[in-house]
C-alpha cells in the first residue's frame, strides 16, 4: 500500500489518523450504489478520486444526480446553483475529475491512473469497460495489486447480464415489493393506497453500495498479504435477494411465498403500528419477558398469562385474535403517555417522526449526524454526517462534495503530466 497523504489530504499535523490512509479509489461509477460506496471509503480516509464526464454534445457533464433537483443548493445569494441535494448527499471527501472514457486519450489516462491505485469501482454496463480496454483482466494484468468492483444491475453472468438494473424493477424483481404495503384485508390491491409498494429510499442500490464496500475491504485485506488484487462482481438483484433475511429463510424452509403484512412483522407479535388516542406510534415487542411488561403497564397482565399469547409463537399464530384487543387497549390513551410509560418498562416503542423531527430529536443532535462543510458557492453546505463511530481512526470531514472537474489539474499533476501534456488532453476532448 503506497502512502499518498501528502498529496491527497490537507496537512493537518493534530488531525486524528485515518483507516485507510494511502488507499487510492478511482471512481467511474455514478448515481447511487457506487458513489455510496465510494463515500463511505472516502470517510475513512481513502483518496477517492471521481472520474466525471466531461461536458459537451449537449449534456452538462458530469455524474446525472448532479442534475436531479430540485431541490438545488443555494448560493452565498440565495441563487440555485447546479449542485443538487441528491448528488451532494453521496459525494462528500472525493476529489472530481473531467475524464472522457470513449476517447483513445482519456482510456489511456484512466490505465495509467488505474496502474497506481489501490481500488477501481464502476458501473457501466456489461461489456463497456472492455471496449475501451479498461475491463478487469485487461486492468489486473496492468496492476496485479488492483481491486477492481464493477456494480451492475444483474452481475457479469447469467440470461439478463446484458440489462441495465434500476433500483425500482429490483426491488420488484428481488420480491422487496412483494411483502411491502398494506395486506389484502387492509386495502384491496385495486384501491388507492393498495397492492405492492416500493419502499421510500432506493435500498437496493444502498444496501449493494454498503456490501461492495464490505467486500472491498475483505480484498484489500488478502490482497495486502498476498499481493494479490481480484475482480468483484456486484449485483443488485443479488443484493436484493440476500436482504430478504428472515423472509427469505421463510420460503425456503416452508415453500410459502410471504404476503404483504403492512407494518406488521411476519414472525413476532405485536410488532407494527398502532393507532392511540391522539395519533400512531411502534410497539415493538421482541420477546415473552417485553410482551408481559407491556401488558403491565397496559392495565392487562392476564394476556400474558393466557396460554394463546403466552409465547411469540403462540402470538403469531393467533394474530387475528390479539392485535384487535391490544388496538382497542392502546387507542385510551395518547402517544406520549404510552410512550413514557413504555420505555420506563423497557417496551420497544417509538414515534413516527418526519425528517424535521428526526433532525430536531435530541438524541440525533447529540450523536452528531449532520455536518457543515465549507463550499465554494454556499459557503457551507449541511450534511447527513457517517454512522460510523470509531475510537482511534473516526470520520473526517475535509472535502465538501466537489464541483465538476475541480481537481483535475491536481491530480493529473500528481500523475506526472505538466501544463502542455493538459492542454493537449484539453484540445483532444479527452478531459
Amino acid at each position: 500500500m503506497t502512502d499518498r497523504r501528502d498529496a491527497a489530504e490537507p496537512t493537518n499535523p493534530t488531525a486524528s489518523p485515518r483507516a485507510l490512509a494511502g488507499v487510492r479509489v478511482l471512481d467511474l461509477s455514478r448515481v447511487l450504489a457506487g458513489p455510496w460506496c465510494t463515500q463511505v471509503l472516502a470517510d475513512l480516509g481513502a483518496d477517492v478520486i471521481k472520474v466525471e464526464r466531461p461536458p459537451g454534445d449537449g449534456h452538462p457533464g458530469g455524474d446525472d444526480t448532479r442534475g436531479w433537483g430540485p431541490p438545488f443548493l443555494k448560493d452565498a445569494e440565495g441563487r440555485e446553483t447546479a449542485e443538487a441535494a441528491y448528488y451532494l448527499g453521496t459525494n462528500r471527501n472525493k476529489r472530481s475529475i473531467t475524464v472522457d472514457l470513449a476517447t483513445p486519450e482519456g482510456a489511456a489516462l484512466i490505465r495509467k491512473m488505474a496502474a497506481s491505485s489501490d481500488v477501481l469501482v464502476e458501473n457501466f454496463k456489461v461489456g463497456d469497460m472492455a471496449r475501451h480496454g479498461l475491463d478487469a483482466p485487461s486492468l489486473l494484468a496492468l496492476n496485479p495489486r488492483l481491486v477492481y468492483c464493477s456494480i451492475t444491475g444483474f452481475g457479469q453472468t447469467g440470461p439478463y447480464r446484458d440489462r441495465a438494473g434500476y433500483d425500482y424493477a429490483i426491488q420488484g424483481m428481488g420480491g422487496l415489493m412483494s411483502v411491502t404495503g398494506p395486506s389484502r384485508a387492509e386495502i384491496a390491491d385495486d384501491s388507492s393506497g393498495g397492492g405492492p409498494q416500493k419502499v421510500g429510499v432506493a435500498v437496493a442500490d444502498l444496501f449493494t453500495g454498503m456490501y461492495a464496500v464490505t467486500a472491498i475491504l475483505a480484498a484489500l485485506r488478502h490482497r495486502d498479504a498476498t499481493g494479490q488484487g481480484q475482480a468483484i462482481d456486484m449485483a443488485l438483484l443479488d443484493t436484493q435477494v440476500a436482504m430478504l433475511a428472515n423472509l427469505g429463510a421463510n420460503y425456503l424452509v416452508t415453500g410459502v411465498a410471504p404476503q404483504r403484512a403492512g407494518n406488521a412483522h411476519q414472525n413476532i407479535v405485536p410488532y407494527q403500528v398502532f393507532e392511540v388516542a391522539d395519533g400512531h406510534m411502534i410497539l415493538a415487542v421482541g420477546n415473552d419477558g417485553q410482551f408481559a411488561r407491556f401488558c403491565s403497564v397496559a392495565g392487562s397482565a392476564e394476556l400474558a398469562r393466557d396460554p394463546r399469547f403466552a409465547r411469540n409463537a403462540d402470538r403469531v399464530r393467533n394474530r387475528q385474535v390479539l392485535v384487535p384487543l391490544l388496538a382497542a387497549i392502546l387507542k385510551r390513551r395518547p402517544r406520549r403517555e404510552w410512550l413514557e410509560a413504555l420505555e420506563a418498562a423497557k417496551v420497544p416503542c417509538g414515534p413516527i417522526n418526519d425528517l424535521a423531527d428526526v433532525f430536531a430529536d435530541p438524541q440525533v443532535q447529540q450523536r452528531c449526524m449532520t455536518v457543515d462543510l465549507a463550499h465554494p458557492l454556499a459557503g457551507s453546505v449541511r450534511l447527513v454526517a457517517s454512522p460510523l463511530k470509531l475510537s482511534a481512526t473516526p470520520v473526517r470531514y475535509d472535502r465538501a462534495p466537489p464541483l465538476l472537474g475541480a481537481d483535475t489539474e491536481q491530480v493529473l499533476g500528481e500523475l506526472g503530466l505538466d501544463a502542455v501534456a493538459i492542454a493537449g488532453l484539453r484540445r483532444a476532448g479527452a478531459i
